[in-house]
């Protein structure tokens, strides 16, 4: 799908709050209610639009700790690989997953509530695992920037 510029501007609005009422979203964007659902629909239909979500300040969440890891894994056979990809998905501790270029395989971004239980996560999940080689952690000190925009 070819994104028109009414699109991006559609798009922009909704990654800044994709709860507002789509009659006062119309208006703002100087559109028909009626238009802006039709736009809406295709975008969802497209895939462009995968979800609308609550995002969560994590430290009043009670996952204030912010790890980065760096994951090697001890071999690329097709098993180990789906047994890595496996695992990450059933954590809800990894926010992210990245194959990466580098000196390591995987990067994880990975939140917990301190640095006990990135401890425990870390040693019932990554260290026991066969396939995995190594692991490297940088705790997060300050987050300078985070966003979920796109720059459309």
């Amino acid at each position: 799908m070819e994104l028109t510029e009414q699109d991006r501007r559609i798009l922009r609005a909704l990654q800044r709050d994709a709860a507002e009422p789509l009659g006062r979203l119309a208006e703002r964007l100087g559109m028909a209610q009626s238009t802006l659902w039709r736009r809406l629909q295709a975008l969802e239909a497209a895939g462009v639009i995968r979800g609308r979500v609550a995002l969560l300040d994590p430290a009043k969440a009670g996952c204030g700790l912010m790890v980065l890891v760096q994951v090697h894994l001890a071999d690329h056979a097709e098993a180990s690989v789906a047994a890595f990809a496996a695992m990450v998905n059933r954590c809800p501790e990894i926010l992210e997953c990245h194959a990466v270029t580098g000196g390591s395989d995987y990067q994880l971004k990975v939140r917990v509530p301190d640095v006990a239980a990135y401890e425990a996560f870390m040693t019932r999940n990554l260290l026991r695992a066969p396939f995995v080689r190594s692991v490297t952690s940088a705790i997060v000190l300050r987050e300078i920037k985070a966003t979920t925009e796109l720059p459309l």
